[in-house]
């Protein structure tokens, strides 16, 4: 979880350095001989207009997690969801048109209407997932772009029979 939240990051945040100042580079008044302490740019943070020190930098937030550990850690939010029963399995459901009222009817059924609930399906289905995009407590993936975390975010994830079989061969599989 923490490795996708990471990688969500912008990381576009940036302020104003001594080096992205356009003033002068002139030395602004002599080094000795005037009482004040000396002063060699306009740049400089203590003057009003000038850079910040140390200000933040754009940089990428993301890091390499091991391919065995992103599935270790998918089985095991898969197992914690099994043991709170949270996991429903469903026969494989088609629709014809994409509709939002059928789609909401559907978790009408299973008691689930009031809860983040994930959809699991085995292959990409467009009026599935047409129909879904508008309830916000409900979100739909295929077996291939489950991860931990949309696993860990649902209450409730809501599993075509043919995803079972597809994510055991995933979750299986050296």
């Amino acid at each position: 979880m923490k490795q996708y939240l990471a990688a969500q990051r912008q990381g576009t945040h940036k302020a104003t350095e001594r080096a992205d100042i356009h003033r002068t580079t002139k030395k602004l008044k002599r080094q000795k001989g005037t009482g004040g302490a000396r002063a060699g740019s306009m740049k400089s943070p203590l003057f009003k207009g000038g850079g910040r020190v140390f200000g933040p930098r754009p940089r990428d937030y993301s890091f390499k997690l091991n391919k065995k550990l992103k599935k270790l850690a998918r089985k095991s939010a898969l197992t914690y969801k099994a043991k709170d029963n949270n996991i429903i399995i469903l026969s494989d459901f088609q629709m014809e048109t994409p509709k939002t009222k059928g789609f909401a009817e559907i978790l009408n059924n299973l008691k689930v209407n009031d809860k983040k609930t994930l959809f699991v399906l085995a292959e990409s289905n467009k009026n599935i997932y047409l129909s879904s995009r508008n309830l916000s407590l409900s979100k739909v993936v295929t077996v291939s772009e489950l991860t931990t975390y949309d696993i860990l975010n649902a209450s409730n994830i809501v599993l075509a029979e043919g995803s079972v079989k597809a994510i055991e061969e995933t979750l299986l599989s050296n």
